[in-house]
């Protein structure tokens, strides 16, 4: 597909054909790296990777849970 380089503000500009997007799940935000490689552009998504300890060293007071009371149990729950 062909397509042209459009300016935006002191940049340029490529518009991504929905239905390339949608096949490599690409949606507004997603982060990607540009390079370039043997005078091409290259454009890869890149997947943000998270480890458990990542995630857990984000918990904070302020964003915490708390307990949600359901009730008397139903069934065979052990409470």
């Amino acid at each position: 597909m062909k397509t042209k380089i459009a300016k935006w503000g002191n940049s340029m500009a490529l518009r991504i054909p929905k239905s390339f997007a949608k096949q490599i799940e690409l949606k507004e935000g997603t982060p990607v790296d540009l390079k370039i490689e043997e005078d091409r552009l290259v454009i890869t998504t890149k997947k943000e990777k998270h480890s458990l300890n990542d995630l857990l060293n984000e918990i904070s007071e302020e964003n915490i849970h708390r307990e949600t009371d359901f009730g008397t149990s139903e069934g065979n729950e052990a409470w």
